[in-house]
This record gives C-alpha cells, structure tokens and sequence, in this order.
C-alpha cells in the first residue's frame, strides 16, 4: 500500500470506530444484553440498511416500497458509515460494470487487504465524483433527499447523533428499572459499545469480507466473466450476500440464495415485506438456471 496515497479523513474514521469496538474486551462494559443487542442490531443496521437498502434496494432495484419504508432503510444504512447512499451506489454499479478488472475499486485481484479495505483507506486522487455520479448514479444524485447526505460531516453527524441516542435511552431504561446512577452509566456505555460500535466495525468487515472472499473461494452456479463466487461463510456472515455468484450472474434478482440450502435471510425479509404489502414488483431469478447465464 502507497501510504502517499492514504485517505487520511476515513483512515480516522476506521481507526476511532475500531478502538472504541475494543472498549468491549473491557469487562466493566460487557453485559449479555449488549451482546444481544449487537446481534440484534447487525440484523437492523446490516441487513436491512446496507444488504437491503443500499444494495439490493438503491443499487439494483430488486424491488419496489413506499418511500417511507426506502428513507427508513437508508437511514439504517447511513448509521454504518459505509459511505453516502450515492457514493455507495456508484461504487457498486462500477464494481459490476468491471468486476475484477482494472477498473473495480475492489477487486481482491490486487490482493486480499486490497480488496477487503485497502480500497477505502486509499485516495482516488484521479476520480471525477460528480462524473462518476452522473454516469453510475444518476437516479440517486438527481434526489435531493440524497443529495443532502453528500454534505461534509452530516454523515458522521448522523452517526454520532444515533449513538447518542441509543446511550441515552439504555441510561434512561436502566433508571427506571431502579438501578443505581452508576450502574445505569454502566449499562448505558455498555449498550453503546456493544450496539453501536462493534455492530459497526461487524458490519464492515461481513460487507468487506464480501468483497474480498466471494471473489477468491467458493463454489459457482454460473460461468461469469469475473470470479464471483458463492461462499458459504460470507453469505452466512451477511445474510445472504455471499451467494456472490448468484448475483452477479443475475445482479437485478433480489434472491441470491437460489438453491435449497442457500439461506437468504435478506430475500425471506424482501419476500414477507411483499406479502404484507409493502414491497411489490420483486425481480426473482426464477432458481438456477439450466445452464451458465453471462454477465
């Protein structure tokens, strides 16, 4: 890695959210309610806000909602700081258009660490933002709800604003359970760390493993021109977005599982909002093909 070449404003970010996960090894700040509260949260913040919102939601269209329940999802995907919605978007759709070639920003070709998060702490020095935008995601730049979120630091902000939330509100119920100000002060950083900021660094590594794995091991479905693969470790991790072949062999579907044993907990999530009626004109696969589909 050219450390010339380092994006020092999200090397910080990584580097600060990573060491308040660590406060968790502390045992004053483990409580089984936090740990739970993290598994929960990986469901709510992950898979819905970055596999279902920004990915299969904004950036294939798998589906279709109301657009209070597509704010709500990005608004959950937003609290990962896993980039803008349209940064995001145009990121995912140049990886597809150029997957493992020269011209993926993440292809694990380069090496593992590359793939995995070398990419986000280096400078694209050369990269025309608004060109890019433009031409990758034009449907999402021409939204002013989006566009707001491309302010320096709202992000950040928003994501600090949500942590506060949640600690003050694990401070405020301890309280009224009659605990000691102390041990609500306790519970309410232990709740943080564990809810907020291991969920997050969680969160990036399953998406980043993603990347870099589902491109390296694993079985295939289909012959595509990359070398996506269909890792099971990765789609378990992420709740169906390591069925990676599947998807780029069929990138509008929104099942990526599409044989018996692939468990998509993102697509049943997808399917029973659409049974309740709130998610209409889902792109299925239909199940593997009955031979190889390209790119």
């Amino acid at each position: 890695m050219d450390f010339k070449k380092i994006h020092w404003p999200n090397a910080l970010v990584l580097l600060s959210i990573h060491v308040f996960a660590l406060l968790a090894l502390l045992p004053w700040l483990f409580s089984w309610t936090g740990v739970l509260v993290a598994i929960i949260s990986l469901y709510l913040y992950g898979t819905l806000g970055i596999n279902i919102g920004f990915h299969r939601l904004l950036s294939h269209r798998s589906f279709r909602c109301p657009l209070w329940l597509e704010r709500f999802f990005v608004f959950q995907g937003a609290c990962c700081l896993m980039y803008t919605p349209t940064k995001f978007v145009a990121l995912h759709r140049m990886h597809h258009r150029y997957s493992d070639s020269d011209q993926d920003p993440h292809s694990p070709r380069n090496s593992l660490v590359w793939g995995h998060m070398g990419w986000v702490l280096c400078e694209q020095a050369d990269t025309k933002w608004a060109d890019v935008y433009g031409q990758y995601a034009k449907d999402i730049v021409s939204d002013r709800f989006y566009r707001r979120f491309e302010k320096p630091a709202l992000l950040v902000s928003l994501y600090f604003s949500h942590a506060l939330i949640v600690f003050a509100g694990a401070f405020a119920l301890s309280l009224l359970a009659g605990a000691s100000a102390s041990a609500a002060l306790q519970f309410g950083l232990s709740i943080l760390v564990w809810g907020v900021f291991v969920r997050t660094v969680a969160v990036w590594h399953i998406t980043w493993f993603v990347n870099s794995a589902a491109h390296t091991w694993g079985y295939r479905n289909y012959e595509t021109r990359d070398n996506s693969r269909n890792n099971w470790l990765a789609a378990l991790l992420s709740n169906g977005d390591g069925w990676h072949n599947n998807h780029h062999a069929i990138p509008r579907a929104a099942d990526h599982g599409q044989r018996w044993f692939e468990l998509d907990v993102a697509y049943l999530t997808i399917w029973l909002l659409g049974q309740i009626g709130v998610a209409h004109d889902i792109v299925r696969s239909g199940g593997v093909a009955s031979r190889p589909l390209p790119t």
